[in-house]
């Protein structure tokens, strides 16, 4: 078993036995020693751990731990609004056990001394609760717990889309773990601060729309995907498929990719192999990811058979590919592009509406436009850069 596995094995313990013995029993304080330890232990390799609580997987830094696949501590303390913990260098010994009895208490729902919530609010080496993008925090009242907000920006995110295409660009290859732990980043936000909400990077200037692009196709893909009652593997899955549904156009050139204009018929016909270019890449570097490799060979064929690349019989897509499609038009049309603005939310929804059937699978399209209605209100637009606050939003990007 490694480090941060031990330790969290032994974290649960203490809270075990403090929820079994009373504050000064013997084996209620062997029970902290023990995960004291770990913890200093843990912090000789890795002086600021850092845990993130995703469902039933614990991601360790941006590594899921995979011998902790399944441990039952995960969704509870997710549950309790513990969605990420980060311990600072020289924790003390009084620090850690006032930290545990605060998670204790969460997991049990008891009532606590606000103010002495207050004093543990203000430490700086151990930082724990919901993850919020809109960088607010709750204020403790006497009937409820404080919650610890924690301000996520999704900048390192948006960085590691950048460097991912550029390691496709000059060596060839996929990273995969990236991939996929840009995705777990995306759904920790989305789950943030106890509430549902789409965190969506608004574009800033057009040569990061590709990046842009993808982590926003990625939100909505899981956004879509979670609101048809998809497991939570499946709506990662999704979401690195809708993450690398345009890895392809790493092989097509600048100047076609930034053009403010139309395209002439040869440039469009060197766009177009985008989507098999994808599926090359990604089958190169990752057998296991097939799925992404479906979506992205599919992602602009029409249901009607039409669009890119040409079917030599039509055939059903995948039904990812048939959900990222959704979301990618809709996001592309949501931009503000060189040459038009971007369109209004009803607007969009009246498009797929209306080439419902013909373009697009009239289930998803239906399922994707109530979701939008409902969800609005909690989409997030931010920016990519680390130091900024992300700002609270009730639409998507808006022409401007």
């Amino acid at each position: 078993m490694s480090d941060p596995a031990r330790f969290l094995s032994v974290f649960a313990q203490a809270l075990a036995g403090m929820s079994l013995y009373k504050d000064g029993h013997p084996a209620r304080e062997r029970a902290i020693d023990a995960a004291y330890q770990e913890l200093a232990d843990l912090q000789r390799d890795t002086p600021q751990p850092l845990f993130t609580f995703l469902g039933d997987e614990v991601v360790y830094g941006r590594l899921p731990l995979r011998e902790m696949k399944g441990w039952d501590w995960s969704p509870r303390l997710a549950n309790a609004g513990i969605q990420r913990l980060e311990f600072e260098e020289q924790v003390g010994r009084e620090e850690f056990e006032g930290f545990l009895e605060e998670v204790l208490a969460r997991l049990t729902l008891s009532a606590i001394d606000t103010s002495e919530a207050r004093q543990l609010g203000r430490r700086s080496s151990i930082r724990f609760g919901a993850v919020g993008v809109r960088g607010e925090q709750e204020l403790p009242t006497e009937d409820s717990l404080p919650t610890a907000t924690i301000a996520f920006s999704l900048g390192e995110e948006a960085d590691t889309v950048r460097w991912m295409h550029s390691e496709v660009q000059t060596r060839g290859t996929l990273p995969l773990i990236e991939a996929e732990a840009v995705v777990r980043s995306l759904a920790v936000a989305m789950h943030g601060d106890r509430q549902m909400l789409m965190p969506l990077l608004q574009l800033k200037e057009f040569d990061q729309y590709t990046t842009t692009h993808s982590m926003n196709v990625a939100v909505l893909t899981m956004a879509l995907a979670e609101y048809l009652g998809m497991s939570g593997g499946d709506v990662r899955a999704f979401g690195v498929a809708g993450l690398l549904h345009d890895l392809g156009k790493v092989r097509v050139p600048l100047e076609i990719l930034l053009k403010p204009g139309k395209l002439t018929p040869e440039e469009r016909t060197l766009m177009q192999t985008h989507p098999a270019e994808g599926a090359r890449i990604i089958l190169a570097s990752e057998e296991q990811l097939e799925l992404a490799a479906v979506v992205a060979y599919e992602h602009h064929i029409l249901l009607n058979g039409g669009g890119y690349p040409a079917l030599h019989y039509r055939r059903n897509c995948h039904r990812a590919s048939k959900l990222v499609h959704v979301c990618d038009v809709y996001e592309a049309l949501r931009t503000k592009r060189p040459y038009r603005d971007a369109w209004p939310l009803e607007r969009v929804l009246a498009y797929l509406d209306e080439e419902s059937g013909k373009e697009f699978d009239p289930e998803l399209v239906k399922s994707f436009t109530g979701m939008m209605r409902k969800w609005d209100s909690q989409v997030a637009v931010l920016t990519d850069e680390k130091a900024a606050l992300p700002m609270p939003g009730s639409a998507l990007p808006t022409p401007g």
